[in-house]
């Protein structure tokens, strides 16, 4: 457990804020285990009705931890926090609405494809810059992405790498509205307990019914982490990595 992700609980809505400002919200492998739990322990609490993931001004997230990336790396593997968040998501009874606010990098961008209602900042931009790194789309975006907003535009995405602002992204199906970044948190919470409020096995089986064959995304995750794996220890993907640790340093 981390005290780098804040939980709160307000009507029945367990809010999960992500609350590393100082790298911009880039999750460690200790992030990803809390994230992990703390969906599974709010499925389990009959008092929570909705759960609302949050970053920080400006900040949403930045994608992996570089250090902890750099561990992945070594390893030849995504990390079991990652896939047990991965999974978590995947296999959430209960909805969940994200909140997002300026940089969505990465898994920044595809936790989002897994909420149930998602609102973003104006300054928001989604962005999966997974074949620049030499690597291939992960949490089961691959084959959300596609369903959601076409074959052309998730390869504008996914492969070419390219951003999305957050207008063009509800334009394409994949957020449901755009407020100022000082009324982000207001209307994710609202939504939330708009939600919640309403009868909770109602909605839950309703949510199942809407999202169809849970099996599917999480086969999909499970392939895309093997050839993640694979990739890491590409030389394609160490050439882009030494790169980017260089200009970062």
């Amino acid at each position: 457990m981390t005290d780098l992700i804040e939980q709160t609980t307000t009507d029945g809505v367990r809010i999960l804020r992500m609350n590393r400002p100082d790298k911009k919200n880039a999750l460690t492998a200790a992030m990803y285990a809390t994230l992990a739990e703390a969906l599974a322990e709010s499925d389990r609490d009959a008092s929570i009705g909705a759960r609302l993931i949050l970053g920080v001004p400006g900040a949403f997230s930045a994608g992996n931890d570089i250090n902890d990336f750099a561990a992945f790396a070594m390893k030849g593997g995504l990390g079991t926090e990652v896939l047990s968040f991965l999974r978590a998501l995947a296999m959430a009874e209960k909805p969940i609405v994200g909140a997002a606010d300026g940089i969505a990098v990465g898994v920044g961008t595809t936790m989002l494809l897994h909420c149930d209602h998602v609102i973003l900042s104006s300054r928001t931009r989604l962005h999966t810059p997974f074949t620049n790194l030499g690597l291939v789309p992960e949490a089961g975006s691959s084959l959300i992405v596609p369903r959601m907003v076409g074959q052309v535009r998730a390869f504008e995405l996914l492969v070419m790498g390219r951003p999305m602002a957050a207008e063009a992204a509800v334009a394409a199906g994949l957020a449901n509205a755009v407020v100022s970044p000082e009324e982000l948190e207001a209307a994710g919470l609202a939504a939330a307990k708009e939600i919640a409020a309403k009868p909770r096995q109602a909605v839950m089986l309703s949510r199942k019914l809407l999202r169809g064959d849970q099996d599917a995304i999480l086969k999909r995750i499970d392939d895309e982490a093997q050839l993640f794996a694979e990739r890491l220890r590409s030389t394609e993907a160490q050439t882009a990595f030494k790169a980017f640790l260089a200009k970062k340093g």
